[in-house]
């Protein structure tokens, strides 16, 4: 894993070489995190992006998004919920994605 605090220096670097795609990243982010926007509260989109987070397994993203999702409005147990259906996400994957396994081995029986 990496430092995050050691490497984001590096985002000058990024920024410096491709502009307008950082740009259009942050402003992107800005507008999904914007709590005047949209249908979804701004608590609920940031308990979806813990939950992407915990699967995408970003500690960075983990400790940020929950920390803003608790300043949104969300609870201690709203962040625990938005965690356990990631996992049971993350397993229903790996459960679905061992078809592929017994598929392969089918047609050797």
């Amino acid at each position: 894993m990496h430092s995050h605090n050691d490497e984001s220096k590096f985002m000058a670097d990024i920024k410096d070489a491709a502009p307008e795609m950082v740009s259009a990243f942050f402003g992107f982010d800005k507008a999904v995190f914007n709590k005047n926007t949209g249908n979804l509260d701004l608590a609920t989109r940031e308990l979806i992006a813990v939950g992407v987070a915990v699967t995408t397994q970003c500690p960075f993203c983990i400790e940020d998004h929950a920390k803003r999702a608790i300043k949104a409005g969300a609870s201690k147990a709203d962040i625990a919920e938005a965690v356990m259906v990631a996992a049971a996400l993350r397993a229903g994957g790996g459960v679905t994605h061992g078809w592929k396994a017994m598929k392969s081995i089918a047609d050797d029986e």
